[in-house]
């Protein structure tokens, strides 16, 4: 069975996806310094096991840029106004990875540019894993759907702590001391615990 139909994580077939968490969404987005926090915390883990990482900003002209506790002010930003996160300058950097298979997607909006980058990235063959509890919408019905959504379309819905072990694979992996600090606290609360209290249909 290949990785693409088990959603295996691995170190050296993996990128990581930051999308449009910007400073004119700090106060609409739900939960937005929850998600900023748990995608900083893959950011760290990815910067450490060496994974390319890709940051968009959606028109900073008028939206801001990147705010700055994420974690990605080294990192080279791609500017777009579609909804995607796979313009052509994206496209081209994923090309010179072509050992990348499996990208790991961060941001916002859920019902928005996640989704359209996520249905962009498995009709191009790429294996997609959302963080669920590093993405968030303004409302969170569109956020629940999208989500659902996406796995109907056969994306994998993980959490910032899942994939993050699941780089690392092995307490022997020379870096996972280094990594271990960044996840010795819990994971902040962005809301998704309720689902799985009430045994949420769009899960099952």
């Amino acid at each position: 069975m290949s990785i693409s139909r088990i959603g295996k994580l691995r170190q050296q077939s993996s990128a990581l996806f930051l999308c449009d968490m910007q400073e004119k969404f700090r106060h609409n987005i739900a939960f937005f310094n929850q998600i900023v926090s748990v995608a900083g915390r893959i950011l760290q883990t990815a910067k450490i096991l060496e994974i390319p990482i890709i940051v968009t900003e959606q028109y900073p002209k008028g939206l801001g840029h990147t705010v700055p506790e994420l974690g990605a002010d080294d990192i080279i930003k791609y500017s777009k106004t579609c909804f995607s996160m796979l313009t052509s300058e994206v496209e081209k950097e994923l090309q010179s990875i072509p050992e990348r298979r499996s990208v790991i997607l961060c941001g916002i909006e859920t019902q928005a540019c996640i989704m359209s980058t996520t249905l962009d990235l498995l009709d191009k063959g790429y294996d997609v894993h959302i963080v669920a509890d590093a993405c968030s919408s303004r409302s969170q019905v569109d956020r629940l759907v999208a989500l659902s959504r996406m796995k109907q379309s056969g994306a994998f819905l993980t959490t910032g702590e899942g994939v993050i072990l699941q780089l690392l694979q092995d307490a022997a992996h020379p870096k996972f001391k280094e990594v271990q600090k960044i996840i010795k606290d819990p994971t902040p609360d962005s809301g998704l615990l309720a689902l799985f209290q009430n045994q949420n249909p769009l899960f099952t």
